[in-house]
């Protein structure tokens, strides 16, 4: 049994799920599949049931399921104090960020702390708040950062920036003429949107309840999985969408898109850690250099 064994179980058993599993730990779906098999026949157990496409935990697999978290914990801590003794001149940070974040936002943080700690790998998985925040509760990266509220009481979170939010238009679109919107008339157009369990969606989801509406009293006309997919879509007269100033900065400024004003509250970045999970000392210096940006931020004065 390894702890490559082990990690891909959990991401597995996490998931229910073998395909999602493997893309997550960007390997193959059959040494994903491998892997699982050759835990089973070592030890002459079936950790999952297969019926059809889909595969749950056996109760077997429930209880290896606790051990393994525990031992990988284990592990992961053990490396991070090694690399605590290196005085952070050698070491690894892996962070996983929802796509604003880990497009726009975070990569310039990044650049400032290998700078100041050039022997710190920093690697970096994109996706939605939805599967940072698995990342995080399975242990596959140290530090997550997202845009959407996270239910999980494994993990810590707090709150690291806040990011402005628009309403944008090409154009031509009608509404580009107006003074403002309400969530009231959000009915009137069409809509492009992120997929579930993005933090961009979510805001709007809670903008439209806090009014007294929901998504489906919209005509989402696009589903898609990147911002930059979203507002292509926008920009071609798809409809509107709600999307971070950091994402449509550039073709406000061109006028390629157009903001409508409307009573939308910023969204506040947050930054995940498993409570269970030691937090070293390179995770402590990002913590100590997003904390000194902050600060430099708000000292600056008004113009």
């Amino acid at each position: 049994m390894t702890l490559e064994q082990l990690r891909i179980f959990v991401a597995v058993a996490e998931r229910e799920h073998v395909t999602r599993a493997a893309s997550d730990l960007n390997l193959t779906q059959s040494a994903t599949s491998a892997a699982i098999a050759a835990l089973e026949h070592r030890h002459d157990v079936k950790l999952f049931d297969r019926v059809g496409r889909r595969i749950a935990l056996t109760d077997a697999g429930r209880m290896f399921l606790l051990e393994a978290r525990a031992i990988l914990a284990r592990a992961a801590a053990g490396e991070q104090i090694l690399s605590d003794l290196a005085g952070l001149k050698r070491g690894r940070l892996s962070f996983a960020a929802s796509q604003t974040v880990g497009n726009y936002w975070l990569p310039p943080k990044l650049a400032a702390f290998r700078k100041r700690h050039p022997g710190i790998e920093t690697p970096l998985v994109i996706g939605n708040t939805e599967t940072v925040a698995a990342a995080i509760h399975d242990g596959l990266a140290d530090i997550g950062i997202v845009e959407g509220e996270v239910d999980d009481p494994h993990l810590t979170h707090e709150v690291v920036a806040a990011d402005a939010m628009s309403i944008v238009v090409a154009p031509e679109h009608p509404w580009s003429a107006r003074d403002a919107v309400t969530p009231d008339e959000f009915g009137e157009t069409s809509w492009v949107l992120r997929e579930p369990g993005s933090g961009t969606r979510q805001l709007l989801e809670t903008v439209l309840r806090q009014a007294g509406r929901t998504l489906a009293g919209l005509d989402i006309a696009l589903e898609l999985p990147a911002n930059e997919a979203v507002r292509a879509a926008v920009e071609a007269g798809a409809g509107a969408s709600l999307m971070s100033r950091l994402v449509v900065a550039t073709a406000l400024r061109s006028g390629i898109l157009v903001e409508i004003p409307a009573e939308i509250p910023p969204r506040r970045f947050l930054m995940l850690h498993h409570k269970e999970c030691y937090v070293g000392r390179a995770a402590q210096a990002f913590r100590a250099l997003l904390n000194e940006k902050t600060l430099a931020k708000r000292e600056q004065p008004e113009l």
